[in-house]
């Protein structure tokens, strides 16, 4: 086993962070899905449930910038702890309030405040760290392992949250939530993360907190095929935010409020992403990784929005998602290694956080569209006496939720014509050979010191 000092380095120092996350993520999945229900019981409403989504993003829209750049200036294992520590306030606060007989739904958007700072310094943090800890040609793997964390505990997640919720109710869910954080928290104070050597070209881009915070944009729009990638990720984040803002209402609305049928649906999801981050782990993806990136984005759109918009039951919304979200891991695994490799390390918490800020700008807005449309549009048109039943009653139905199917097979052609659109496009379809990788760019080279 590498050491330095008595600190675990490397790969094995990579495997115990991924381990400390993945027990972390299990716990704040079952957390996320007992809200979800919770939350739901008290409005049933789709707008209220997207509310928490735009909660949870907007500060990081407003924040990201400057966490890049705090995450490039200082410590990096430093801000993965923050982003942990931020989160278990979120968690304290609602657990807290739940105890004490206060809690309403709008804490909820409180809590996602919270979150959503926690995770503006966490992502570019674990991003720009993964690619100091291990070598290039391990990168496809390594973020197919970083996708299981995401993925993997919404297997048992949901069903293990539905079946624990009657036996230690809310409190306990969340008090586990709480104990793995500082699991996480002390998984990173055993290992080492090398800080990135710096380069000319990082040095060249220093300067006051503002002008480092619009680096990254400087940086991705002066290279149109990574300009390109964020845009295809902008527009299919638009039309994917709206449809799985309606999923849960229409799978709640459809079953008659039926916890363990939308459980079984998220858990048929998250086994396809896990099996896809399992695949991608062991494979490392194509050689190609801009076949990854576009390729997925047209099968996504085909199941996990199409396909799960017109399913009229549990085994078509389960063979919908399950297939959908196993193109995930490769899709972002394929795009993530792309970055990785172009971006030199001392610069990649700038650049991926204002690459991320153009991806999910869009966010803020698309549960509000899903939410209205749905609510207000799509489902009044779809019931009864309403003026789209003739029209598509046939493949979406005309009950409660139909509106809101209707309203994700919509998004989910868009979404397979982001991908496609990527194909016709030269800078996004040759985005490899046009850039070249972070240690050919002259300037680039690390400085010795």
């Amino acid at each position: 086993m590498e050491t330095h000092g008595k600190k675990t380095t490397g790969m094995k120092a990579f495997i115990v962070i991924w381990l400390g996350q993945l027990i972390s993520v299990l716990a704040s999945s079952m957390t996320g899905f007992a809200l979800s229900i919770w939350m739901y019981q008290q409005t049933e409403s789709a707008t209220a449930m997207g509310l928490v989504q735009v909660c949870f993003i907007t500060p990081f829209l407003i924040m990201s910038p400057f966490a890049g750049v705090m995450v490039d200036r200082y410590n990096r294992k430093l801000m993965m702890m923050v982003s942990d520590f931020t989160a278990v306030l979120a968690t304290a606060l609602i657990l807290i309030l739940h105890l004490s007989g206060n809690l309403q739904f709008w804490h909820l958007y409180i809590a996602a405040v919270l979150n959503g700072i926690g995770n503006t310094f966490q992502w570019p943090a674990y991003s720009a760290a993964v690619g100091t800890m291990v070598a290039k040609e391990q990168l496809g793997r390594v973020n197919g392992m970083m996708s299981l964390v995401e993925a993997g505990p919404g297997v048992v997640a949901p069903l293990l949250a539905g079946m624990l919720l009657p036996v230690i109710g809310l409190t306990g869910i969340l008090t586990i939530d709480i104990v793995t954080f500082f699991l996480a928290i002390g998984a990173l104070l055993v290992i080492f993360v090398p800080q990135p050597q710096r380069t000319e070209e990082g040095q060249k881009a220093q300067g006051n907190m503002l002008k480092e915070a619009a680096f990254g944009f400087r940086y991705i729009f002066a290279r149109p095929s990574l300009l390109g990638l964020q845009m295809l990720f902008f527009a299919g984040n638009l039309f994917s935010g709206v449809a799985f803002t309606v999923m849960a209402p229409m799978i709640l609305a459809r079953t008659n409020q039926n916890a363990l049928m939308f459980g079984t649906v998220q858990t048929a999801g998250a086994i396809g992403a896990v099996v896809g981050g399992i695949a991608m782990s062991a494979w490392g993806g194509f050689k190609r990784r801009i076949h990854g990136v576009l390729a997925s984005w047209i099968w996504f759109g085909l199941f996990s929005a199409c396909l799960v918009g017109t399913g009229f039951g549990l085994p078509v919304w389960v063979a919908g998602a399950a297939l959908g979200e196993l193109a995930i891991p490769l899709m972002n695994g394929s795009n993530q290694a792309i970055w990785q490799a172009k971006v030199a390390p001392d610069l990649q918490g700038r650049v991926f956080s204002s690459r991320r800020l153009i991806a999910w700008f869009t966010n803020p807005v698309s549960p509000i569209i899903g939410g209205t449309m749905a609510d207000f549009v799509l489902e009044p048109a779809m019931r009864a006496g309403g003026f789209l039943p003739d029209t598509f009653g046939w493949l979406v139905g005309t009950g409660p939720g139909s509106g809101m199917g209707l309203l994700m097979l919509i998004c989910g052609v868009l979404i397979s014509l982001v991908g496609v659109a990527g194909y016709f496009i030269p800078v996004i379809r040759k985005a490899e050979e046009l850039l070249p990788d972070h240690e050919q760019i002259p300037g680039a080279s690390a400085i010795p010191g």
